[in-house]
């Protein structure tokens, strides 16, 4: 973990909830697509934690919704302003499990971490599926930039108002040896059930401190209680134990 001020180079909206900040900094605590930021907001007492959605040549890319107080003061941020941010948090995605076709499972926010580790997978000769999965064709973001990396993508809508109509576990592909998604967890649940092959989770929980202080995002799993924030946010299939 690392902390850092970092220096906003674009703020702008990808749909009517979902923006895309890029911000210049230190960004060598981020080792692994998967990891998360904590970002500290004037007014705000609790920090906010975003998911990485990429990080190259001392930019980081963060693509958040605005549901509460701190994602709408987010918004609202111009080029220039400085964020005090904790970089390198998580244990990320481990994709020296997978095999030679990985496949990709995201919903909603769960989408940005994926671009990242789509990248990673690609650049080490992996075949990638993606699966985007939204409620509705306002809703979709990111579809061009998984394809632009040479992913295979598909995209499900819960109306059917684009794509396929359902949810990312009516379009799964007929064949894949290894997968990895992030969602809420309605989702991650259809997906644990549905995949016949290991995997990893990336848990999208509320945080109270982000560093493993506290016990605020806790996990039930077959070794005990894991942290979300410091012992994940990703788990592997096997060690889940879902609450029934």
């Amino acid at each position: 973990m690392k902390q850092g001020i970092f220096t906003i180079l674009t703020n702008q909206p990808l749909t009517d909830t979902v923006y895309r900040m890029v911000l210049k900094g230190d960004t060598s605590a981020i080792t692994a697509p998967g990891q998360f930021v904590n970002i500290k907001l004037d007014g705000l007492y609790l920090r906010r934690p975003i998911s990485v959605c990429d990080c190259v040549d001392g930019e980081l890319t963060l693509v958040y919704k605005v549901v509460g107080k701190g994602t709408e003061q987010m918004s609202t941020m111009s080029v220039g302003e400085q964020l005090d941010v904790l970089t390198g948090l998580g244990n990320g995605y481990d994709t020296a499990l997978a095999g030679s076709h990985a496949l990709l499972l995201g919903g909603g926010v769960g989408v940005p971490p994926l671009y990242m580790l789509a990248k990673t997978l690609i650049a080490q000769g992996k075949t990638v599926s993606v699966v985007l999965g939204f409620n509705t064709k306002n809703e979709v973001f990111y579809e061009q930039e998984f394809k632009a990396l040479g992913a295979n993508v598909t995209v499900t809508t819960v109306d059917g108002s684009y794509g396929v109509k359902g949810f990312v576990t009516d379009a799964l592909p007929a064949s894949y040896d290894y997968f990895f998604t992030c969602g809420p967890e309605p989702m991650l649940k259809a997906v644990y059930k549905n995949t016949v092959t290991e995997g990893q989770f990336s848990f999208e929980e509320r945080m109270g401190c982000g560093f493993g202080a506290c016990m605020g995002c806790s996990c039930k799993t077959v070794t005990g209680y894991k942290r979300i924030c410091k012992d994940g946010p990703v788990l592997t299939k096997e060690e889940i134990l879902w609450d029934a």
